[in-house]
């Protein structure tokens, strides 16, 4: 089984004072974007889903039934063989059953509640856990105010994309071709994660790693910061509006400053990073910016380094005055 914990702790900037995104959301400071489960006596509970190739339905789907406190640290079977299947404490995306949990069908292909004229079953798994999944996250009460307006904004800014690339429904009302393709979206990198087929192992225990990959891929971006801050700012109605990011960065042990964009779908920073500091790295941007510990600023501004939480504070605050 494929485990990881870690957090990020981000911390948002606007023109007068820092904010955290728990405070924006009445919760610690600290988010999980992944949950391992607590530790427990209990046998381990077994979650099947379907073997052979995979896609973002249902990667997503099992790594976010782990995030429920009956299927957390469940071990994920992967399997179409009925028999096995009947043994297990909850099936997803098999047959015409998308989800079950013990001798009971939760929800089933043709009598599904829909969003979408189509949804996936990452989206059913959302739909039915997800109040339970982001209420344990956050440390809230299932009926939380807060619980319920993230619950929208997840499915409308993160899973009803995904649902309609998966079915194939298009994003515009248009006969014309698109101006440019997109196959780096997350449903395309979860399908990329499959065995080759000229691989010459084509196990079951290389498939079973592959799938783990693509937990682990789709789950990275379940709850993401980018996806939902605009809508908590027009619902809280925050003025000025939010210019930075600062999160730490597990995989280098350093801290960033990231510049919101000024919209979802726009490239363009509200307040990039200042222009002398751009393209400046380690001991010459700390001697421009004045800044110990610094390590990059990007070409654009849309985004900066620092050793430390103190480092990428200090770059946040010079740039808001700059």
């Amino acid at each position: 089984m494929y485990r990881v914990a870690k957090g990020l702790n981000h911390k948002l900037f606007n023109s007068h004072r820092p904010l955290t995104l728990s405070l924006l959301l009445m919760a610690n400071a600290r988010v999980s974007a992944f949950s391992a489960g607590s530790p427990t006596t209990a046998p381990r509970k077994l979650v099947g889903t379907h073997n052979g190739s995979f896609h973002c339905d249902e990667a997503l789907g099992c790594f976010m039934i782990r995030l429920t406190n009956n299927f957390a640290a469940a071990e994920i079977v992967r399997t179409r063989d009925p028999q096995v299947l009947e043994t297990l404490d909850a099936v997803l995306d098999v047959g015409e059953c998308m989800i079950r949990t013990g001798n009971a069908t939760i929800i089933t292909r043709k009598g599904s509640r829909r969003f979408l004229d189509t949804v996936s079953l990452r989206s059913l798994v959302v739909l039915h856990y997800g109040k339970e999944i982001i209420a344990r996250e956050l440390q809230l009460d299932e009926g939380h105010p807060d619980v319920q307006r993230l619950f929208l904004a997840i499915y409308k800014s993160f899973m009803e994309g995904i649902d309609a690339i998966d079915n194939g429904i298009n994003q515009y009302d248009t006969d014309q071709p698109p101006r440019y393709l997109n196959n780096t979206h997350l449903s395309a990198r979860v399908g990329r994660l499959n065995l080759d087929w000229i691989d010459p192992d084509q196990s079951s225990e290389k498939e079973n790693e592959a799938f783990e990959r693509a937990m682990a891929l789709a789950g990275s971006e379940f709850l993401d910061w980018k996806l939902h801050l605009f809508e908590l700012e027009e619902e809280m109605k925050i003025d000025p509006p939010i210019k930075y990011v600062l999160y730490q960065d597990d995989r280098g042990k350093q801290w960033r400053v990231q510049a919101v964009a000024i919209s979802p779908d726009k490239f363009e920073s509200r307040k990039p990073l200042p222009s002398q500091w751009r393209g400046l790295r380690d001991e010459e941007l700390s001697n421009e910016s004045g800044i110990p510990g610094c390590v990059f600023v990007h070409m654009s501004g849309f985004i900066g380094g620092n050793q430390s939480y103190e480092g990428v504070m200090a770059m946040a605050r010079a740039a808001l005055k700059l």
